[in-house]
């Protein structure tokens, strides 16, 4: 039976794992708090990046001797392999440590197993605490080693009435200044950042993140299909942070040397490329989490392909009754066709509404 002190513990550990977000790919978040024998917090940390020291080595480096006899709770099973660090499994085992709790056990199987280690080292061990939490948290790569494909969430910006352009195609700005600051803490904590042609041609756009200290950029990723959209001098071709241009495999970029640029087969339907292609694609490099930001018709191809896991719409206080909406050629028809959502959030962000929700199981 969990008790109050392991709950808050967890929580930590949890509200401490999202500090990594945006710079541990291919790897997961996680965090670990280490309380003594007596049940005072005696260190805690996260993983801050790939190829780094886990969250496990951080926490029990900062407990040092008062590890011995405590309690580490951890987001995510510890691991059981060695890989570019050691096994956290064994090393909590060194440190002493007399329990375990942990969160999520841990889907990979190269890594897995981490709790029948210390089990069979004499540490009493425990999962499933705040599993849903930690599951929240840790959702791009959960869903990268469950589904083999990157996470993917959806961003748009629309007035009351749906409408993210006005009839003669003008957009800047609907939303408020704050609003499109949040989406800088988005692009943030995603490894890459898409958006289609219809976007590159309307607006240009940079794609980078502005205004956060530390930031990993993105890779910067524009669906190019026919390579016509992305020219040479477009913005998103500084040095800013990486891009790639994804284009069909009979197109013909005229783009200079050096820019990174994948072929992909066309959709089955000849709409766009294959968002199935292209997703794995983007796994293959590391990434494993999106920040959708293309226009209407890129949104519909992943809904098409059943590829949103999230939803993160800013909705202003604008009414234009005309112009394109948030979401078209969704392959939707009927109500009964409808992609069921699960509120998780509703929030003013300055004098606009950020709503958050996620796709909800097929059993709803």
């Amino acid at each position: 039976m969990a008790t109050a002190a392991d709950v808050n513990a967890m929580r930590r550990a949890i509200a401490l794992a999202a500090r990594g977000l945006g710079s541990t790919s291919p790897n997961p978040v996680v965090g670990c708090v280490v309380l003594d024998a007596s049940g005072h917090e005696a260190g805690a940390g996260y993983h801050q990046r790939a190829g780094g020291p886990h969250a496990e080595v951080h926490a029990l480096r900062q407990a040092g001797a008062l590890a011995r006899g405590g309690t580490a709770y951890v987001t995510l099973e510890p691991c059981n392999h060695t890989g570019r660090t050691g096994p956290c499994a064994q090393a909590l085992i060194e440190a002493g440590v007399d329990r375990v709790v942990y969160a999520v056990g841990d889907p990979d199987p190269r890594a897995t197993g981490g709790a029948g280690t210390l089990r069979a080292a004499g540490v009493q061990v425990e999962g499933g605490l705040l599993a849903d939490e930690a599951e929240a948290g840790n959702a791009a790569w959960l869903t990268s080693v469950r589904l083999g494909r990157p996470y993917v969430l959806w961003k748009y910006a629309a007035t009351l009435d749906g409408r993210v352009a006005a009839q003669d195609g003008t957009s800047r700005w609907i939303t408020s200044p704050e609003s499109r600051a949040d989406v800088h803490r988005l692009r943030a904590q995603a490894d890459a950042v898409l958006v289609g042609s219809g976007t590159a041609r309307a607006d240009d756009p940079h794609l980078a993140v502005r205004g956060i200290d530390g930031a990993v950029q993105p890779l910067r990723v524009v669906v190019d299909t026919g390579a016509t959209a992305v020219r040479p001098g477009a913005r998103v071709l500084d040095d800013a942070a990486p891009t790639l241009i994804a284009v069909a495999e009979d197109a013909d970029p005229d783009l200079p040397a050096g820019v990174d640029i994948v072929r992909l087969p066309r959709a089955e339907d000849g709409r766009g490329l294959s968002v199935p292609a292209l997703l794995d694609a983007l796994h293959g490099r590391g990434v494993r989490s999106v920040l959708l930001e293309g226009g209407p018709a890129l949104a519909g191809a992943f809904v098409r392909a059943g590829a949103v896991d999230k939803v993160v719409g800013y909705l202003a206080p604008v009414l234009l009754g005309a112009g394109p909406e948030a979401l078209t050629d969704a392959g939707i028809t009927t109500i009964t066709e409808a992609l069921r959502l699960d509120m998780n959030e509703a929030v003013r962000i300055g004098p606009d509404l950020r709503i958050t929700a996620t796709v909800a199981s097929k059993e709803h």
